[in-house]
């Protein structure tokens, strides 16, 4: 199974079910997307939780408006186990006309599409987010 579409499934059915946290078992990739999805503004905090290897999760924590509205409205993964999508810097997507984000795995490490196109590197497709 795909680790990272499980990530993204857990998060968008915590997010259908108004949940406040989401825990997600532990990986170094899956930590970053974490990283990106704060830096971003899409979730409130992250965490990591555990202490053997085998028993280390993330822990994340959705944001929403004051009205209860998640401020994720849409994740959509985009590579695939049976279909890599690889682009280069000049042909990475905008999602939604520029108000979403895709994160990227790049040379470079993790990127939103604004960064990957600034640093001028392409990559692998994993999601979009807006």
């Amino acid at each position: 199974m795909d680790s990272i579409s499980d990530m993204i499934t857990r998060i968008r059915n915590a997010i259908h079910a108004k949940h406040r946290q989401v825990d997600i078992p532990y990986s170094k990739l899956k930590y970053e997307i974490a990283r990106v999805l704060m830096q971003e503004g899409y979730i409130s905090n992250f965490q990591e939780v555990g202490d053997k290897e085998t028993k280390k999760k993330i822990m994340i924590q959705l944001k929403y408006t004051e009205d209860e509205n998640s401020i994720i409205y849409g994740l959509k993964r985009v590579s695939k186990q049976s279909r890599r999508v690889y682009v280069r810097w000049d042909e990475i997507p905008k999602v939604i006309g520029g108000l979403g984000i895709a994160i990227l795995s790049t040379s470079k490490g993790i990127l939103t599409d604004r960064e990957a196109r600034t640093d001028r590197v392409g990559g692998e497709v994993i999601c979009y987010v807006w």
